[in-house]
């Protein structure tokens, strides 16, 4: 008795992959476009609703809309408006214990019949929770029902069969994006405030102000411009993290001037060495790029990376030295100049 055959398979190639990969972009990135051309006045309507908002904004879908509601959820509220994650299945099982009057539900459904959300309805109507929907059918329990409803439109998802949620999910995380953004935009809400809730990591690191890590006090060699090299070599000797610039001083006390250890190379390079008992105004920088104490360590950084310098003064109102930004204490955020 004969075996049937086994089926050939034929490969799947990479270029036959990038091909597909491209068209899931393209048909997506379109369905984006698409959804910007016709946001209308639900989405203004919206917006207000979650400026107003007295207490939380609570986000909830089932599924892969549910995946998408949290990453929403986290947004606004990194960017200045409370909210959370509310799983609808476990809503009905005590957790609706966190909903309160003066809220306002966030629901996400692309049928707009998601039993798990549509049974959430009646229940937030009756603790007064305001209901904004964003769903590919108005006309659906959900849409209908809400105060609010964005329509995303009947989207066809991607990829050969079109079935998993793919596009419908990128148009509710975008639109999640833009909702919370013009909402941030519309309360004011400012640098110093996304900084404050974002301490952690390289972010929070670039986010700071420049005072939280600038050496300052006895950290800093500063010496009046009419000193010699040599004398300010010999006696501006410093303990702990030693930095590579010594900031020169007029008889006011103002920056006039920096001198750095490839200055001090560049004397020995050129066999210029008889210029070390000299006037350290001589061959200092004059008048060198400076920040002040009112700057973010981003723009600092920028500077940094724009002029190709080490070191960067942090001067008062008065142009008085009162810090100094060493690029070896920043090192890691710096930008890779290896690119350029």
């Amino acid at each position: 008795m004969s075996t049937a055959p086994e089926p050939q398979f034929i490969p799947f190639d990479e270029v036959d992959q990038l091909r597909e990969a491209r068209d899931i972009l393209r048909h997506e990135a379109q369905a984006l476009l698409d959804l910007s051309r016709k946001l209308d006045v639900s989405f203004c309507a919206a917006v207000d609703s979650l400026k107003r908002c007295t207490g939380t904004v609570v986000v909830s879908g089932m599924g892969k809309a549910g995946i998408i509601g949290g990453k929403i959820a986290a947004t606004l509220a990194s960017t200045g408006t409370r909210a959370h994650f509310l799983h609808p299945a476990e809503a009905v099982h005590g957790d609706l214990g966190c909903v309160r009057c003066g809220d306002v539900a966030l629901l996400l459904s692309n049928s707009g019949e998601t039993e798990e959300i549509c049974r959430l309805l009646p229940i937030f109507r009756q603790l007064g929770v305001l209901v904004i929907a964003i769903t590919g059918n108005a006309a659906s329990t959900l849409g209908a029902d809400a105060e609010v409803t964005i329509e995303i439109g009947r989207l066809r998802e991607a990829g050969a069969l079109g079935l998993a949620p793919t596009t419908s999910t990128t148009a509710m995380l975008a639109l999640g994006d833009a909702l919370a953004l013009v909402v941030s935009r519309v309360r004011g809400f400012t640098r110093q405030q996304f900084a404050l809730f974002h301490p952690g990591g390289s972010l929070g690191q670039r986010l700071k102000q420049v005072p939280d890590v600038m050496r300052r006090g006895d950290q800093l060699r500063i010496a009046f411009q009419d000193v010699t090299v040599r004398e300010v070599l010999v006696c501006m000797r410093k303990p702990g993290r030693r930095t590579g610039a010594v900031m020169l001083v007029d008889e006011r006390g103002r920056l006039s001037g920096l001198f750095t250890d490839s200055d001090l190379a560049r004397l020995v390079e050129t066999r210029r060495e008889t210029q070390i008992d000299r006037s350290i105004s001589e061959v200092m920088t004059r008048d060198p790029l400076t920040i002040t104490a009112t700057d973010s360590l981003e723009d600092a950084i920028e500077r940094l990376s724009t002029y190709h310098i080490s070191e960067l003064p942090v001067v008062d109102a008065d142009h008085r030295p009162v810090g100094l930004i060493d690029i070896t204490d920043i090192v890691s955020l710096m930008p890779d100049r290896s690119q350029e």
